[in-house]
């Protein structure tokens, strides 16, 4: 039995993403990646030269999605099922590809961590990411702008006579197309997975990509690699080489014997098979190997500390069990990005199966034996020269045309090619695709002009391309605007700035035509350190948005939109406001949202920060008290406890000042509540 695709339905618990926010993403936001390397870290050169390469300004021209809750209903989503006799692969065209589900038939085993809910959480470099299964991460360092995003798919020829899965899509952040080809050759116990990362422009471009596997984990869950180092990275920011597997005095291939949050980026010499498995009590498990081509082997762990169960706690049911994530990569960290030379690409084929190995052996203390029996199993299960022959018998069929489209993914693959004419063989990306969002750039492109928009404009394009079409465009508030996004990427603040100005010269005075201006203009103050004046332009920012939604009475898809850009402009504006000293305006700001906006655990957090700076840290300690939750946290954020424990020293010092002693009291005296731990670092 080769490789059969069907469609399936998954009814499942599910918070919906929700909406994008309407303001531009001209921010990365905190850099959780920024690393503190040790003068004797010893990085090979490479890696250093990799490490400074290709950083993102912002996640331009993809938006934040931070419009989801955490109140999950039954959702009924779209899957695509993989099969052959041994394998079943559950497939989520519709969230990112994801693998949900690899269920080894003989057995019965779920091979990977299967969350039981769809839960966004702010994971991903734009936002809304959920956890469990194998996801494909391409863009830049984090999790892909693609998580909660529909992918194309379709139904393709397989090197064995079968069917495979081809999931494609055009990544924005860094303008590229990629595929991932799926397939299960008869009577194998792996997953056969092709990848190709393409480059049709003229220039080199800066590449990432890792396959994130989440597995099950238990007290003796064990995750093993051909490594006797690694490379330790964690929520200290600090990049250092320790020796595999016992490092500050534990074992950390269990990852349940760490305390905190971390990454081990397995130093894997050249030479030896690429591999990582995770493995049970009993020796059984989820073995991944690849062709050479995907160096890099990661163990993510979440640790059995306060905050990394609160973590998983979060992203799943109270109950469930947890997970680690087994991980591969093209470089040896998450780091780095590597450059993909003007139309090169990067291909590779990985695999995913079972694994049973000798449990004595793969538990035992000497680590050599214990990778050894892993590699010998996975040699009889699946010989390195097996993976080889398939990846040269997929490279023909990666440029096969899709047989039957089985999901539509975004119109900016079409969009692209309606521009610049690529030839990409395997992936179409057809113009009846073309949806509202790439019109009015379809327009520029055929006309040279940008028409005019709407009150709330729409998705942006910052590619040296585009960015030559609006300068050669007619001048107007659109075009300036969108203009100034473009020079904002690409290094260029001063050009941005003028463009905003213009843009904002061009409205008129127009309320509807000024907020989005303003809010750039504020943010470029924030970057310039002028906090006084950015507090200014928020604020502005803000009137403006608030006086034009009050005109608006009816309740259309454009007024529900319109009115969105209010709690984004106050999300920014409240802080700004309070780092000048300013809580009053803060205060009245704040009272201008509807009460289902504050209600938002976000604007409780807000709320109870304006009243500290107002002077009343016991009224801020009941907003606490009463509970509540912000659904976008972001991972390592530390908002909550920073809140809180400045609250308590003012409680604690009074009228008085806040001292070292007033400091530990409220550490010891009153630890932070445990439903507000979410701290990633030690504490």
């Amino acid at each position: 039995m080769a490789t059969s695709v069907r469609r399936t339905t998954l009814t499942l618990p599910a918070a919906p993403i929700g909406p994008d926010n309407p303001l531009p993403a001209l921010r990365t936001g905190p850099d959780l990646h920024r690393i503190e390397i040790p003068e004797d870290a010893g990085l090979p050169a490479d890696m250093a030269r990799q490490i400074g390469y290709g950083p993102l300004r912002s996640i331009l021209p993809t938006r934040l999605r931070d419009g989801y809750g955490r109140d999950r209903r039954s959702t009924d989503v779209d899957g695509l099922v993989l099969e052959n006799d041994r394998l079943r692969a559950t497939v989520l065209p519709g969230l990112g590809g994801r693998v949900y589900s690899l269920h080894h038939k003989p057995t019965g085993r779920e091979l990977l961590y299967r969350n039981p809910v769809l839960q966004p959480a702010n994971f991903a470099l734009n936002g809304a990411w959920f956890s469990g299964g194998i996801e494909w991460n391409i863009g830049a360092t984090g999790h892909t702008t693609l998580s909660c995003a529909p992918l194309h798919a379709a139904r393709v020829p397989a090197p064995d006579g079968g069917e495979m899965l081809r999931l494609w899509e055009w990544e924005r952040l860094r303008d590229l197309p990629f595929q991932v080809d799926l397939w299960l050759p008869e009577g194998s116990d792996f997953l056969h997975v092709g990848v190709r990362i393409r480059n049709p422009h003229h220039h080199t471009v800066p590449v990432y990509w890792w396959s994130n596997t989440a597995v099950p984990e238990g007290a003796q869950t064990r995750v093993l690699a051909p490594a006797d180092a690694a490379w330790q990275f964690g929520y200290d920011r600090t990049l250092r080489r320790v020796p595999v597997p016992v490092a500050d005095g534990a074992d950390r291939t269990y990852p349940l014997r760490s305390e905190i949050p971390a990454d081990y980026f397995y130093d894997v010499p050249d030479g030896p098979r690429r591999w990582i498995a995770s493995l049970d009590a009993e020796g059984h498990g989820l073995v991944q190997t690849s062709t050479d081509t995907l160096r890099g082997r990661k163990l993510f762990l979440w640790g059995a500390g306060r905050a990394g169960r609160r973590w998983q706690a979060w992203l799943t049911e109270p109950g469930t069990g947890g997970y680690a994530e087994i991980q591969a990569g093209l470089a040896r960290t998450q780091l780095e990005h590597l450059p993909l030379d003007a139309g090169g690409e990067f291909a590779w084929l990985e695999a995913y199966g079972p694994l049973a190995a000798d449990a004595a052996t793969v538990h035992g203390d000497d680590w050599g034996a214990a990778r050894g029996e892993v590699a010998a199993r996975l040699e009889a299960a699946l010989p390195r020269a097996d993976v080889e022959a398939a990846y040269a018998a997929w490279r023909p069929y990666a440029d096969h045309e899709p047989k039957e489209a089985l999901a539509t993914g975004s119109g900016w693959g079409a969009l692209e090619i309606a521009r610049a004419g690529f030839d990409l063989p395997g992936t179409p990306f057809d113009t009846a695709t073309l949806g509202p969002a790439q019109r009015p750039w379809l327009t520029l492109l055929e006309t040279g002009d940008l028409p005019p928009e709407g009150p709330v404009p729409g998705p942006a394009l910052v590619a040296p391309a585009w960015r030559d079409l609006l300068e050669s465009a007619l001048p107007g508030p659109a075009t300036d605007y969108h203009l100034g996004l473009a020079q904002w990427h690409a290094g260029d603040r001063a050009q941005a700035v003028r463009s905003w100005e213009r843009a904002l010269a061009a409205g008129g005075g127009r309320l509807s035509l000024d907020a989005l201006p303003l809010y750039c203009l504020a943010v470029a103050e924030a970057e310039s350190g002028e906090a006084v004046r950015a507090a200014d332009r928020y604020a502005e920012a803000f009137g403006c948005a608030a006086r034009f939604a009050e005109t608006l009475a009816s309740d259309d898809a454009s007024a529900r939109a319109w009115r969105a850009v209010l709690p984004a402009l106050a999300r920014e504006a409240v802080p700004a406001l309070l780092a000048v000293d300013r809580a009053e305006e803060a205060c009245d700001l704040l009272a201008h949202l509807r009460q289902e906006d504050l209600a938002d655990g976000r604007f409780r957090l807000l709320t109870a920060q304006v009243l500290i700076a107002q002077g009343e840290p016991a009224a801020a300690r009941a907003v606490f008290e009463a509970g509540f939750e912000i659904p976008d946290l972001r991972e390592g954020e530390e908002t909550l406890s920073d809140t809180w424990y400045t609250l308590t020293e003012r409680l604690i010092a009074g009228t008085g000042p806040v001292t070292d002693a007033v400091r530990a009291e409220a550490r010891t005296q009153h630890p932070l509540p445990e439903r507000y731990e979410f701290r990633m670092r030690p504490v």
